[in-house]
């Protein structure tokens, strides 16, 4: 009878990239996976509850080290995935010279031009509490500027049809994510330091599940680190392939494979 391992993401589909390749590695010593997905908070919440064993990812220090001291449950960190970093970012056809920084939203002539709306994701995202404390500590709530919560999909498809209309806006984003695999996207300076600096997107286990698995598991798991281009390209995988998390990651992880025997037939 298989092992059952409880396998809990982020409810975003970049998390659900970086799941999909620990699924992957779980499958292969004979763990039956069951994968749960939930906003950011309840996915925490759920942790500290034990309802899963292991969660993709906790971003740490910065974004998420708050709901994980809130668990009350020993845990080990298996491995770092990828070191993600928030940015506000324009498109690529507004020039440096008119908005490198933040502070340059507040130029009147940039500000007639802008669209003051800044669509976000989920509140309880670190780049959502972020984006709320700059508007503020910027003055930019001044000129009309406002952070709005939604979805990824309100996020990435106004990103989208703004883009394609040549709209001057603000997107707040982060690294590793699928429209950086499209898009250039220039991330403005953030001098007052509010967006969180570099996590690391590490994967956490209960340490009672962590006793119970094999060391090699535990092996390959600390050497699974994708890095932030591999999860984009999973990502643009799922969202411009339409291919589930699991396709996207194998088909990855075959190119991979591909890229390394040639390498080995080239030597």
């Amino acid at each position: 009878m298989p092992k059952v391992i409880r396998l809990g993401h982020i409810d975003l589909s970049f998390h659900a990239a970086s799941a999909a390749l620990v699924h992957r590695v779980l499958e292969r010593y004979g763990y039956e996976v069951e994968v749960r997905a939930a906003p950011h908070e309840a996915m925490f919440k759920l942790f500290g509850e034990r309802q899963i064993d292991l969660l993709v990812s906790a971003w740490l220090p910065a974004s998420h080290g708050a709901y994980l001291a809130a668990c009350e449950v020993p845990y080990t960190c298996l491995t770092v995935l990828y070191q993600p970093y928030c940015i506000w970012g324009v498109p690529d056809y507004i020039s440096v010279e008119d908005v490198a920084s933040v502070a340059d939203l507040l130029k009147r002539d940039v500000a007639a031009l802008m669209n003051r709306r800044i669509q976000g994701i989920n509140p309880g995202a670190g780049i959502s509490r972020f984006s709320k404390a700059m508007v503020r500590a910027y003055g930019l709530d001044s000129l009309g500027y406002y952070f709005a919560d939604g979805t990824e999909a309100d996020c990435f498809n106004r990103f989208e049809a703004s883009y394609a209309r040549n709209e001057w806006f603000v997107v707040p984003l982060w690294h590793p994510q699928y429209l950086h695999h499209s898009y250039s996207i220039r991330a403005l300076d953030e001098p007052l330091g509010l967006l969180g600096g570099t996590d690391e997107a590490t994967l956490i286990a209960t340490r009672e599940q962590v006793q119970s698995m094999p060391e090699p598991l535990l092996a390959e798991l600390a050497a699974l680190r994708p890095g932030n281009a591999a999860i984009s390209e999973i990502d643009f995988l799922i969202h411009r392939a339409k291919r589930s998390a699991l396709e996207a990651a194998d088909h990855w992880l075959e190119l991979r494979c591909n890229e390394g025997s040639k390498g080995e037939r080239r030597s």
